[in-house]
């Protein structure tokens, strides 16, 4: 049963997000419910710091308080009788709950909350199933954290790490307490106990739930940031990032309206970009409506693509139609060819990276699976050097580009992918043909021979892909080099480069 709050009108339903949408039209209440006077008069003894942020919040200002979002319905299964409460509110055996859920949100966000609800963010919860989950589950961790929901034990660096960003789902044990394996949990698919999914709090922190304070870079990066997609770093390190830090008192974040152009123009936030208003679109609380690839996955793929693998209202909205709504965002500061150019650029590196590392990459990876000593994932080092070059280095390139962080795209992206493809990948896949190509089993010694053609073809530049953007066949290019085939024509090309720069600035003993 949805939590019932009293309706309340513009006013008090305009509080978090610009944009956001009115569920009713009822005059709003001056003054405080007895309930929630009940509240704060223990709650001003015993956690002074949460009344004072919610007194500082838009909510109180609407006289919006605690009862109204933490009230609950008996027979919802995490509602209790708080006994302190039931003793000074008016009336007895009101129940309520420690979680607000996006379902107790929507009850005046529904705008806000359709929308997350639609967003990759909703089901970030089902990393529980993936192979990150696998390697702090079992390979970073083991079952010696027993908790009344799990009695034959979890990783506590499963609960400590991967499920604060991507949620947890949240248990409710025997006495109506949360299993502290799953609480506290402010992850942004958290899978909640009335079955609804995430946490507005992941970004809008309680209980304050400010606005500015969502608008911030390093409100992102809580969870966007680190070696396998620093969105947070990359930021800093663009034009994007060095115009906010220089110009931040100059970008009005606190206003209800936020219009990129129009309020402020120092410089974008990942909200900006993301999420919030322009003056021809409104604040969007599903973050992958202005995404056209969908970089995660070891190949980037359109984000309609993943969207319909899960189920979601994305699935019929195709990237060009984000992309123009991304374009719409940018032209509050840039000119059309600019634009166009950019996207251009990173078109090229997700085609760059996508055809001569990914998808070579993966088919060597799984060509080789039959091959390898142990049969079990991340127990062989190919495992884990094949994972970071699409996870983490590929990630970096390819994020980096998204995001014009130049270094992150070079550095810590396209140069850690061809360092490792070449310089442990391939050794080690040879390494593998070797042991293998006389083996007694003849499984494996078929294998072996499949995986050596494999290796060649793709090093002699006749590997054949599908191109994500045109659909069309390509070969992968760009490895001859390794073998020592390059063509005359490139070979002679590059050597008149290298003589050229030697004459105009010098031997460069560094590089």
């Amino acid at each position: 049963m949805i939590r019932k709050l009293w309706a309340f009108t513009a006013g008090a339903a305009l509080l978090l997000v610009q944009g956001a949408s009115i569920a009713s039209v009822d005059a709003p209440p001056n003054e405080f419910s007895e309930e929630t006077k009940a509240c704060i008069a223990c709650h001003k003894e015993t956690s002074l710091g949460v009344v004072q942020q919610w007194g500082d919040s838009k909510h109180h200002r609407a006289k919006v308080g605690c009862y109204e979002c933490h009230k609950a319905e008996a027979g919802e299964i995490d509602a209790f009788i708080h006994e302190e409460f039931d003793k000074k509110a008016i009336g007895k055996n009101k129940p309520i709950s420690i979680i607000v859920s996006p379902k107790d949100c929507s009850n005046c966000h529904e705008k806000e909350v359709a929308e997350y609800t639609a967003s990759h963010h909703s089901q970030g919860g089902r990393i529980i199933g993936s192979l990150d989950n696998l390697l702090a589950d079992v390979v970073e961790g083991n079952r010696a954290m027993v908790t009344e929901s799990f009695p034959e034990g979890v990783s506590a660096a499963v609960v400590n790490g991967c499920w604060q960003c991507h949620g947890s789902e949240v248990k409710v044990m025997k006495d109506g307490s949360l299993d502290p394996a799953t609480w506290p949990n402010t992850g942004i698919g958290r899978i909640n106990p009335d079955k609804s999914r995430g946490s507005c709090s992941a970004c809008h922190s309680r209980h304050k739930f400010s606005v500015e304070q969502a608008r911030n870079p390093e409100n992102c990066g809580k969870c966007h940031m680190g070696p396998d997609h620093p969105q947070e770093e990359i930021y800093y390190e663009s034009k994007h990032g060095i115009a906010f830090h220089a110009n931040k008192d100059k970008m009005n974040m606190d206003r209800s309206k936020w219009i990129a152009g129009e309020d402020y123009d120092a410089a974008p936030t990942c909200a900006t970009c993301h999420m919030s208003a322009t003056k021809e679109q409104g604040v969007n609380h599903d973050v992958g409506m202005r995404i056209s690839w969908n970089n995660r996955p070891a190949i980037s793929v359109r984000p309609e693509t993943t969207d319909a693998k899960m189920d979601l209202p994305g699935q019929h909205v195709k990237w060009d139609e984000r992309r123009d709504n991304m374009k719409n965002v940018c032209s509050a500061c840039h000119g059309e060819s600019f634009i166009d150019n950019f996207y251009i650029q990173y078109d090229g590196q997700i085609e760059l990276y996508n055809n001569k590392f990914a998808k070579p990459g993966l088919a060597l990876y799984q060509a080789a699976l039959p091959l390898l000593p142990r049969d079990a994932k991340f127990a062989n080092h190919l495992d884990f050097v094949w994972f970071e070059i699409w996870h983490h280095e590929g990630r970096r390139a390819r994020h980096g580009a998204s995001m014009m962080g130049p270094d992150w795209t070079q550095w810590h992206g396209n140069y850690e992918v061809g360092k490792h493809f070449y310089g442990k990948y391939v050794p080690e896949l040879e390494e593998l043909i070797e042991k293998n190509l006389d083996s007694e089993d003849a499984n494996k010694k078929a294998s072996a021979l499949a995986l050596k053609n494999l290796l060649h073809e793709i090093l002699s530049d006749e590997f054949v892909v599908t191109d994500e953007k045109t659909g069309k066949e390509v070969k992968s290019t760009g490895h001859s080099w390794f073998i020592g085939k390059m063509s005359p024509e490139e070979a002679k090309a590059r050597k008149e480069s290298r003589e050229a720069f030697i004459q105009r600035y010098g031997e460069q003993t560094d590089r």
